[in-house]
């Protein structure tokens, strides 16, 4: 659609044009109730008054719709069939103060883009909510779509009877004839301005503070969630996690929550974990557990409400000015989310699920073809709905956690309190922040920043020791290196870890440790000069810089013996994430693996660490195991799996962790017939409570494997009419093992637009099982005949989740990649958003074909 990807360039110049003074939005959601094609669009008008720089100059305002009824321009009415081209609306002549007013039929989205609106099976209720980022508030209302235009919103929204709605600012007196409205915000962006609308189930509190300065501070909270949901709810946990990270956030950043209210939306079909809108943040509908839950899904939940609550600070009162520096907030949150989550709340164990989870997240990305420094080089709007990634939150708040260690935990907190203060309600770039980090730790840190935020790519850390002849270190020193295509060697804060086996019980302790910075390609640990010789030598102890962690010869048969007896949970989490990076790399064979998974998982006491393990595991077992050894490994899997399920305490974390790990891996009869019994009652394991949630989990291998056919998915979508029983329902139909059954999911997903995106992704899901690679293997080409068509027809978050779900990652043999080759190499002009995820894809089958030749030799 032309004008839809908003560049760089355009930004900039018109932000040098334009200053926004305030928007005033109406929208008319009674329609959402209809039947048919008037429940398809909603009725917006808008009214913008900005000023122009340049009076007589032209530009243009930002508007995704299917129609245009009326566009003025300072009291000018403008023919909506001459300004309008379905994304842009033109402005000519301009004076120096202008108002704008477009009044627009808007569509209701089945995207999760813009205004979604969902229909409950359960009950046939409509609920309505609002997600923009990067920029897609201009499909519910004309504006000026870029961060760096802020202004203050007043909305104004008319809805059915006994619906709850809500937006940024609080509501002002009681609805008048259905019509809701909402105070004025402070200056915000177009992207984090929200509506949530429906009959929601609403539960509120209260949060109360004394300030430094005596002030009482008060802030209504708010949690809500569909009615069908309700009986799941847990509003109370929420609340302590949302007073206890608003008690933090005062505490660190002498700056009042400054949007009022702050409620909480749980919505259905959402695309991503949550959003940060001001005083109405949005999460997915999948944070409400429907079943038994460990608590490794607590704290994740726990964590991303902190996340989301470090934006009113970082990226809400201070917003980047372009998506070059998106990393200014979501590193940041992901940063002070973790912290905060450490520092603030019950799970204080936070910073191994960090070590564990999200740097690996990072880790990948970070060595993908499309890797990218912290701070990105945006040019227009596809290219930043890619860069919400690892590299930008992951690595990004790994790298601010060295930070905080090269300029002090101190000085870095005042700096953000100075930030806030100099920019608050205004955009910035990197500079800003380093400036005010210059002040408070009197470092120059330009040349850290060039190293850490302005160059990719990650380094790894070898040990190398040598020894006297009464076993005592002579020299300990530490290799660096980097990938030949990106060479950069950076400065790392490292502690060193020693370990030996001192105990009777053989478990590995620390007996000693240094903390040193680390430059260049070689640097010696001066401070363990003379120490008996360890067992195991863990570089980056205590997790403090941001590398691939590798061993030496003796250090890694340790591990291969004795991983699971490392007392230190963080230093295990962190051997556990360093011996994956060897098998992602191809330099541990996938076997090895898996063996250490099968031999020290069942010890592990981190439940977060321990289902890690169970998707490295699994994916390990799809895609880096010898195709020849794949059965055996499966089986040997699923054997123990159920050796650790048997013997895991009745009813705890750890046992649904493990029964949903056998499910995953489950292949053979006895094995089915097990998943079916435990489904019917006729089979039981002490203790594990065979809820709603898991009954799908162990319904699927059953219907991919052929043991549960349509029948049966079709009864147990009788027992759990839901919205979630939808979702599974088709992700079990579409797993089935039949040809005409793919043909049909291919159809519904490829060639009709029809699907919510929840049950494109449920569809997608059940379409690609590894058990299936000669079921779809005739869909390879038909993937790189389609994928540039879908991507030009397709909204970007339905392209990114087809060219992504549907690529043959299954067929891992050179012939697909060669085919990813020649897509690549015949559509050079194809969009580059578009061919940034088919490299990727490629990227991630070339390391499986590596692997898996590696895992292959080790059988030799």
């Amino acid at each position: 659609m032309p004008g839809e990807n908003l560049t760089r360039d355009e930004a900039r110049e018109r932000a040098a044009l334009l200053s926004v003074d305030g928007y005033d939005v109406a929208l008319d959601l009674r329609s959402a109730v209809q039947e048919g094609e008037a429940a398809r669009t909603f009725r917006s008008r808008t009214t913008v008054r900005f000023r122009c720089a340049e009076p007589g100059a032209a530009t243009f305002a930002d508007l995704v719709a299917p129609s245009v009824t009326a566009v003025t321009l300072n009291g000018r009415e403008l023919d909506p069939a001459e300004v309008f081209d379905g994304t842009r609306v033109a402005l000519a002549g301009l004076a120096a103060e202008n108002t704008l007013v477009v009044d627009a039929q808007c569509a209701y989205s089945r995207t999760g883009e813009g205004l979604h609106r969902f229909v409950d099976p359960e009950d046939g209720e409509v609920y309505l909510y609002t997600q923009y980022e990067p920029a897609d508030a201009r499909r519910v209302f004309a504006n000026f779509e870029q961060p760096d235009l802020k202004a203050p919103f007043r909305f104004e929204v008319t809805a059915p009877d006994g619906w709850v709605v809500l937006s940024n600012g609080a509501q002002e007196g009681e609805p008048e004839g259905g019509t809701y409205r909402f105070a004025e915000t402070q200056p915000i962006s177009t992207y984090i301005t929200a509506v949530v609308a429906g009959p929601y189930h609403y539960v509120s509190d209260t949060y109360r503070r004394t300030l430094a300065d005596g002030t009482e501070l008060e802030i209504p909270l708010g949690a809500l969630c569909r009615k069908g949901l309700s009986r799941h709810f847990d509003p109370a946990d929420i609340f302590t996690v949302t007073k206890q990270g608003l008690d933090f956030f005062h505490e660190h950043f002498d700056y009042p929550y400054p949007f009022g209210k702050y409620d909480q939306a749980f919505v259905p079909e959402y695309n991503i974990g949550a959003m940060e809108n001001p005083g109405c943040v949005t999460f997915r509908e999948e944070f409400v557990f429907r079943g038994k839950v460990t608590e490794a899904s607590y704290e994740r939940r726990a964590n991303v409400i902190l996340h989301e609550m470090a934006h009113m600070w970082f990226g809400d009162l201070v917003t980047m000015q372009w998506w070059d520096d998106l990393w200014l907030k979501e590193s940041f949150a992901d940063f002070m989310g973790a912290l905060s989550l450490v520092e603030a709340t019950r799970f204080t164990n936070g910073w191994i699920t960090f070590a564990n989870g999200r740097k690996a997240w990072a880790y990948r990305a970070d060595q993908l073809p499309s890797t990218h420094p912290v701070t990105a080089d945006i040019r227009d709007l596809e290219d930043a709905k890619l860069n919400f990634d690892g590299i930008t939150y992951a690595k990004g708040a790994a790298v601010l956690k060295q930070l905080v260690a090269y300029v002090g935990r101190d000085a870095f907190l005042e700096g953000a309190r100075r930030y806030f203060k100099r920019h608050a309600y205004g955009n910035t770039r990197l500079t800003d922040l380093l400036s005010v980090l210059e002040e408070t730790s009197g470092r120059d840190l330009a040349t850290w920043s060039r190293a850490w935020l302005e160059t990719a790519g990650v380094n790894a850390l070898t040990p190398q020791a040598t020894y006297d002849a009464e076993g005592r270190v002579t020299e300990l020193s530490i290799l660096q290196e980097a990938a030949p295509e990106r060479p950069e060697l950076r400065p790392h804060r490292v502690a060193v870890g020693l370990y030996r086996r001192e105990n009777a019980d053989g478990a590995l302790v620390r007996y000693a440790r240094a903390e040193l910075d680390v430059s260049g390609p070689r640097t010696v640990v001066t401070e363990l000069t003379g120490a008996d010789r360890p067992e195991l030598i863990l570089v980056n102890d205590d997790d403090l810089t941001y590398c691939k962690v590798r061993f030496d010869e003796r250090s890694l048969e340790t591990l291969r013996g004795h991983l699971g007896e490392i007392t230190e949970p963080l230093s295990r989490a962190l051997c556990w994430s360093a011996v994956w990076g060897l098998t992602r790399d191809g330099l541990m064979p996938a076997r090895d693996y898996l063996d250490l998974v099968l031999r020290f998982a069942g010890r592990e006491s981190d439940i977060g660490v321990l289902q890690s393990l169970h998707s490295q595991a699994g994916y390990a077992l799809t895609h880096y195991t010898a195709p020849e050894h794949r059965d055996l490994a499966a089986q040997a899997l699923a054997q123990g799996a159920l050796h650790e399920l048997r013997l895991a305490e009745p009813g705890s974390g750890h046992q649904l962790s493990w029964a949903r790990f056998f499910a995953s891996v489950a292949t053979t009869a006895a094995d089915l017939q097990l998943l079916q019994g435990l489904l019917d009652g006729t089979a039981k394991i002490d203790g594990l409570d065979v809820d709603q949630e898991l009954r799908w989990t162990f319904l699927e291998p059953l219907a991919a494997h052929g043991a549960a056919d349509q029948a049966a998915v079709d009864t147990e979508l009788r027992r759990d009419d839901t919205a979630s029983g939808r979702r599974h329902h088709v992700r079990c139909l579409a797993a089935r093992p039949s040809a005409e059954v793919k043909a049909r999911a291919w159809a519904d997903v490829v060639e009709s637009d029809e699907l919510s995106n929840a049950l494109v992704e449920a569809t997608i899901s059940g379409f690609v099982q590894a058990s299936q690679r000669e079921l779809t293997a005739p869909y390879a080409p038909k993937y790189f005949d389609a994928v540039e068509r879908l991507w030009r027809e397709r909204s970007i978050e339905i392209g990114m989740a087809v060219v992504r779900g549907l690529f043959p990652a299954h067929q891992d043999r050179q012939e697909t990649l060669d085919a990813a080759d020649a897509w690549l190499s015949g559509h050079a002009d194809a969009s580059p958003a578009l061919r940034r995820l088919v490299s990727e894809a490629r990227d991630d089958l070339a390391r499986a074909l590596r692997a898996q030749s590696c895992d292959a030799q080790a059988a030799r």
